[in-house]
């Protein structure tokens, strides 16, 4: 490896770790209190809570990772600013241009590497997280998952437990529906089964249902059935899809399709997760033309601070075009993608500039 290669490398590599361990601290010290209030009427120990939020930190991390690498990217060059590197490097036949693709090529290579390892991972402790706060809630009475065979619901209500299947949702309805009622002893109740069940409200209603009780049938036009579930709810429950694998995505995305459930918010995180090496070296070559650019004669904290104005800027413009995507507006893949596209149509016109520098 050459030596200006290695040193970049090695100086962006020492400028990711500080900035990563300094939002890593503050998002673990903000996680553990936001833990402390959560299981203030509990007798759980602190250091528990502690490992609680350790499990819930690495998936946060990683949802702000463009603006650790954008961070990143003016610290290293800060550096190179202050001790005058880059008129040596100049001088050595290595210009802007030649340093901007080292970065951006390094910054893809880390995005594949924390996309395939350390978003996997950090799903993982994310679902492990979930599953055990979940299990010092009252919300572990109530549970609905997507399998092979359809959306299964476990709903609790006062003493009774029902059991609900159906193979197909369509907007507010429930589809080819079978609905196994229990007490608490788990003895059965009754069965009733329905081609169709209105589930916006919590009081669902079940149209032209069969009702099979004490070995009688009876044919009702319609009844109404109290759950902890409407339509809403339901939705919210698979909202966390930061706490999956991208495995257990693409599972769940099968699962949705059989089920004709909605695809739309899945596919945007898929889209996401696949665009996101590309992001990550967009923000960092930004990053590198905005200290290029203003980094000769500006003072650390205006140039910091005008790199995070233009994050957050970024930020909303992404979360503005996501909106638009997952409401329908326009197509899925262009929200996703025609933000990095602006953003690479003003790399490009602003890296012509550079050279001059």
């Amino acid at each position: 490896m050459k030596t200006y290669l290695k040193f970049l490398i090695n100086l962006f590599n020492n400028s990711f770790l500080k900035v990563f361990t300094i939002f890593f601290m503050i998002i673990f010290i903000l996680n553990i209190f936001e833990q402390v209030e959560f299981f203030k009427n509990t007798n759980l120990n602190f250091f528990y809570l502690v490992f609680l939020s350790f499990l819930n930190t690495p998936s946060i991390v990683f949802e702000i990772l463009p603006f650790i690498f954008l961070l990143t990217a003016q610290l290293f060059f800060m550096y190179l600013i202050d001790k005058n590197e880059l008129e040596i490097f100049k001088y050595n036949g290595l210009n802007n241009i030649k340093i901007l693709k080292i970065l951006g090529t390094y910054s893809f290579i880390l995005g594949i590497i924390f996309v395939v390892f350390f978003y996997n991972i950090s799903s993982i402790l994310k679902n492990s997280f979930l599953l055990i706060k979940n299990s010092y809630t009252n919300d572990d009475k109530y549970l609905a998952v997507i399998t092979e065979n359809g959306l299964w619901i476990k709903d609790q209500i006062n003493n009774n437990i029902n059991i609900i299947n159906a193979t197909k949702v369509d907007n507010e309805f429930l589809l080819d529906v079978s609905i196994t009622q229990f007490d608490k002893d788990f003895r059965i109740l009754r069965i009733i089964k329905s081609d169709k069940v209105d589930i916006s409200s919590n009081e669902w209603i079940v149209f032209k249902p069969k009702i099979l009780e004490d070995d009688k049938s009876s044919f009702p036009n319609q009844i109404e059935l109290i759950s902890n579930f409407d339509l809403k709810k339901i939705n919210s429950l698979f909202s966390n899809l930061y706490s999956l694998t991208i495995i257990d995505l693409i599972n769940l995305r099968k699962s949705y399709k059989s089920l004709n459930y909605s695809v739309i918010e899945l596919d945007s995180h898929l889209y996401k997760i696949i665009s996101y090496p590309i992001y990550l070296l967009l923000i960092t070559i930004f990053a590198a033309i905005i200290m290029l650019n203003i980094g000769y004669g500006k003072n650390t904290f205006f140039t910091v601070t005008y790199g995070i104005f233009l994050s957050v800027i970024i930020y909303y413009i992404n979360y503005f075009f996501n909106i638009l995507g997952t409401n329908e507006k326009i197509p899925l893949f262009l929200s996703i993608f025609l933000p990095l596209i602006i953003l690479s149509i003003i790399n490009f016109t602003s890296i012509i500039k550079l050279n001059e520098k």
